[in-house]
């Protein structure tokens, strides 16, 4: 009985008898120390002075900054926010336009902002602890007006 033989198609490739080479193992490559690129981190105080002031101004509801803060300070924010300081007309958006801190120990951060909102320059005043869990968090709030108006180069 004759042998039955398999022509490859023509459009497979010949079989080598060999199998194709696997990848190479991918090694990460490392960078020297003194050319990497450190992604700065924000300060706790920028970043709760931009929390506030997207409450503050109606930008994000009070619950959202239920978790960063503690005690007194989310019924001070919420009593804040009830009256919209922050928010002006025209569509024009509260801007941090300065802060500054003290720390009178530590795990504790005092901090102030210039909030410029609208033709208003505002102050806010806000202090943060640190948690056992290594997470800081508003301890307390408090908004008042400056007066005058934003200047854009300093005296």
């Amino acid at each position: 009985m004759p042998t039955a033989t398999r022509r490859p198609s023509a459009t497979a490739a010949p079989r080598s008898g060999t199998r194709p080479a696997a990848p190479a193992p991918h090694r990460p490559t490392t960078v020297p120390a003194q050319t990497r690129r450190l992604v700065p981190q924000p300060r706790p105080t920028d970043l709760f002075a931009d929390r506030l002031v997207l409450v503050l101004s109606g930008q994000r509801p009070v619950h959202w900054m239920l978790r960063h803060t503690v005690g007194q300070a989310y019924d001070d924010l919420a009593r804040l926010a009830e009256r919209g300081p922050l928010r002006t007309r025209g569509g024009a958006r509260p801007v941090v336009r300065d802060i500054g801190y003290y720390v009178p120990r530590d795990g504790a951060i005092e901090a102030f902002a210039r909030i410029a909102a609208g033709d208003r320059l505002r102050a806010m005043a806000f202090r943060l602890e640190l948690g056992r869990d290594h997470r800081w968090r508003c301890t307390a709030v408090e908004l008042g007006a400056t007066g005058g108006r934003p200047r854009t180069h300093a005296p």
